[in-house]
């Protein structure tokens, strides 16, 4: 990748959940290659941290930050320790996501609980806590990574689709609040397709990757997001394999 989309995010803070890795690693680079200060938010502390040391090898400004976003607690104390520190979040990316692949009949509650926990109340907590903020201030993106799992569902993925679908839902409904109250606040979610990361990659050993794409691609799509100007606003974008086969 070339890095094509062009944003200037020189003095603005952007928070990716699921930072360490993967999509999430990705979308740190294009950040702090666009100017942004970014936080990578993760539970796995090693490799946040490595991604923060080759950012800041680029010339990149990046910290790690300990956050299990399924905690709304824990959510709400990293925003108080950025109100504190005078440095608020004005790009908010909710990318941390799970899934556990079994039919529905073998599916443990605490298996459910985890992965609706991840993939939508996490990103309503952090919904939470930086809308407010961003309203309060007059501006602000935020930016929720779905998936095709949102429009169509597939076997095996009854508790992600719920999750994706919810998360979905409430992206919409949070771009018509912020269209009627805030029109400095963007507001996106971003369906992607099957990527070639740890997440398909570990639980898919076999999967053949000439049907995926790149993280850097998704990644490049929400710089995209990012770089509308204020007048006008996207609510939702699709990006996908060419051979994508659960859309549409």
């Amino acid at each position: 990748m070339d890095g094509s989309v062009r944003v200037d995010l020189r003095g603005r803070q952007a928070l990716v959940t699921g930072g360490a890795r993967g999509l999430g690693a990705a979308l740190c680079r294009r950040l702090a290659g666009a100017g942004a200060s970014v936080l990578v938010a993760d539970v796995r502390k090693e490799l946040a941290r490595e991604l923060c040391d080759e950012l800041a090898g680029s010339g990149g400004d990046a910290r790690f930050v300990e956050l299990d976003v399924r905690d709304p607690h824990m959510v709400a104390e990293v925003f108080r320790d950025l109100d504190a520190e005078g440095r608020p979040v004005d790009v908010l990316v909710n990318n941390a996501a799970v899934d556990v692949s079994k039919p529905i009949e073998h599916l443990s509650a605490d298996e459910v609980t985890r992965v609706v926990t991840t993939n939508l109340l996490g990103p309503m907590y952090l919904c939470l806590e930086g809308y407010r903020r961003m309203v309060a201030r007059g501006g602000g993106h935020i930016v929720n990574i779905l998936s095709t799992a949102a429009n169509r569902t597939w076997t095996e993925a009854g508790a992600y689709a719920a999750g994706k679908s919810g998360l979905r839902a409430f992206t919409h409904t949070l771009f018509q609040e912020a269209q009627r109250d805030c029109p400095g606040i963007g507001v996106t979610g971003v369906i992607a397709g099957g990527m070639e990361t740890p997440f398909i990659l570990e639980r898919f050993p076999d999967a053949d990757v000439s049907l995926l794409q790149s993280p850097d691609v998704v990644a490049d799509t929400v710089l995209y997001a990012l770089s509308v100007p204020v007048g006008s606003a996207v609510s939702e974008l699709v990006v996908v394999p060419r051979k994508e086969p659960s859309w549409p």
